[in-house]
């Protein structure tokens, strides 16, 4: 079970940087964090998965007021999926024809819901992300879908000023990611513990890298 659960996580937190990567080849619009990324990225002489990874490291030091502990998988997010987008990126033209962005967007939505499912699955920790919400909720008695919604818009809000992309992609996102999620967890629940662990569909779908 360990192996699995090693696999699931690695395998996921790659298949998400990599989706994040095809999503933004895309050129349609970014899911809220990623418009964050992509906003400050273009002020800055890094690449987009060193903001990925340093964001992540700036969220983590969040926690510490928050009395969450991070796990392997914790750790894990910050490295593999700065890493992973960053391959991706590099190894993924622009694609410039509408059907072709089209199709690229949906492909995008389809991996992050796959690798969310294998990472939560592998029951290691939460991301960095998921863990800020998940403390806030816990600290200020709040519920799941306010803290998530003013975390999203704060850093949509943000990112856009910043110029991240914001558009169509951005929607399909938000409106797909969660019942594709949901879609999936009854496959993972037959290999994988990290459902079992936290089954609360707010928390499960509110994954973000």
């Amino acid at each position: 079970m360990l192996i699995r659960r090693l696999g699931a996580l690695y395998v996921g937190l790659w298949l998400y940087g990599f989706s994040m990567a095809v999503m933004v080849r895309a050129g349609l619009g970014l899911d809220p964090w990623d418009v964050f990324h992509q906003g400050v990225a273009g002020h800055v002489p890094i690449s987009f998965g060193a903001v990925t990874a340093i964001t992540g490291i700036a969220v983590l030091l969040a926690w510490i007021p928050l009395r969450q502990k991070p796990g392997l998988g914790t750790v894990s997010n910050v490295v593999v999926i700065a890493v992973s987008v960053d391959v991706g990126l590099w190894l993924l033209p622009a694609w410039e024809a509408i059907p072709a962005q089209v199709g690229a967007m949906g492909v995008a939505v389809v991996l992050n819901a796959v690798a969310t499912v294998l990472y939560i699955g592998a029951g290691m920790g939460p991301g960095p992300r998921d863990g800020l919400m998940t403390g806030l909720v816990r600290r200020t008695g709040v519920s799941v879908w306010v803290v998530r919604t003013v975390i999203e818009v704060t850093v949509l809000s943000v990112g856009w000023v910043l110029g991240g992309s914001v558009g169509i992609g951005t929607l399909v996102y938000a409106f797909g990611i969660g019942p594709l999620i949901q879609l999936m967890i009854p496959v993972a629940n037959r290999f994988l513990p990290g459902f079992h662990i936290d089954p609360k569909p707010d928390q499960v779908t509110a994954v973000s890298a």
